[in-house]
This record gives C-alpha cells, structure tokens and sequence, in this order.
C-alpha cells in the first residue's frame, strides 16, 4: 500500500485528488495540508511514502518549504503537483529535491503512473519535460562558469580583476571589507579557484576587463 500525504491550498484540488486515488487498490490518502503550517505539524514520516505538493502554497516561498521539507525528512519522496508549467519552475523543484513534476492539468492516468515510481525511488517527468530538461542542461554546461554569477558577484570580480583592492571596492561600492570578501569568497568557489591572482586571470582571459 502507497501511503500518501497530500498539501496544496485548494480543498477542490485535494478532494479530486483523493478521487482519483480512491480507485486504486494499493494507494491510500492518510494525511492533507492545506498550510504550510499544516503540513509541518502533520506530517508523520512513519506513516507515509509520498508526499503530493503544490508549491504555490499560501506562505512563504513554495520552493523554499520543498527545501525544508528535503532537510528534515530527505528520504521522503515529494511528487510535485503544480499549476505552473513544467518550464517555469520543473528545473528548480528538481534542484530543490523533488522527485516528480506533474501539472495539475495532466490526466488521472499520469498521475497514478508518477505516484508509483516516485513511491519506488524513480523520478518522474513527463516526455515534454524531460526533453526540457535535458535542453536546458546541456546549455547550462555550455555556459561559461561566471554566467552563473549575480549581478553583484559579476561587478567584483570585473573590479578585483581590474587591479582594485578590496578595501577599495568597498569604499566605492558603499559596502564594508567583510561583505566585499564574503564576495570574493562566493567567487572562488563558484568559478572553482583558490587566489585572486586565478580570479584575475579568469576575468582577462574572457575579456571581462579592458
């Protein structure tokens, strides 16, 4: 028997899903959350092998809640249900720890398909997505490593390479030395280097300074 805990804000979503789930003979509903607080207080990892979440809960960030959910129970299989298309949020729900991405227009067939291997230790997703998905990864290994660089991140590193000095970059960034070496510290582990004297190299030879 599948055990599964269902969260999402909507009571018609959750009652349609029990439906479709009340035809199965090895799947039963145990638990619902209508809350991210609800969920918290009545989740019982004992007693359930899945987990059905909508991220658009109504506090907080649903990507974020996926996270916390992943830290405290990570043996936890969550199948996301989602009203937003696979494109926009699939990737993330994904880094997050999911381990499904279903739309909630999909046909009760796919979702009882996605509920027994995400229950098993597969993941799930649909062909569209996993065509998406793999799109988009072999662009992301495609792209240089300070392409994934915020904003801020970007303008240090072009300023270290520049010749500034820390201290320097603070005063005319209007932040204190401590957060321009929290920076430089991001940046050496996202580009993948140990000295400033790498960082600067890097930035030269992809032609991020004059």
């Amino acid at each position: 028997m599948i055990r599964i805990f269902i969260a999402d804000n909507q009571a018609v979503v959750r009652e349609d899903i029990k439906r479709i789930i009340d035809d199965v003979a090895d799947m039963l509903v145990v638990g619902e959350a209508q809350t991210d607080q609800d969920l918290s207080a009545r989740i019982d990892t004992d007693a359930i092998d899945l987990v059905i979440l909508d991220i658009s809960m109504p506090s907080g960030n649903g990507l974020e809640l996926l996270q916390e959910l992943k830290q405290a129970q990570p043996w936890l299989p969550v199948l996301v249900f989602s009203g937003h298309p696979e494109h926009h949020h699939a990737m993330r729900a994904f880094k997050a720890g999911a381990k499904g991405y279903l739309t909630k227009d999909c046909p009760p067939e796919e979702l009882i398909c996605a509920i027994r291997k995400v229950a098993k230790g597969g993941c799930y997703a649909s062909p569209a997505l996993a065509e998406h998905l793999i799109l988009s990864m072999a662009q992301e290994a495609e792209q240089p490593l300070h392409a994934r660089l915020s904003n801020r991140e970007y303008q240090v590193l072009c300023m270290l390479a520049s010749g500034k000095t820390v201290s320097a970059i603070g005063e005319e960034l209007a932040l204190s030395v401590k957060t321009i070496s929290t920076y430089r510290s991001r940046l050496l582990e996202k580009l993948q280097m140990r000295t400033t004297a790498e960082l600067i190299h890097y930035a030269i030879q992809h032609r991020l300074v004059e």
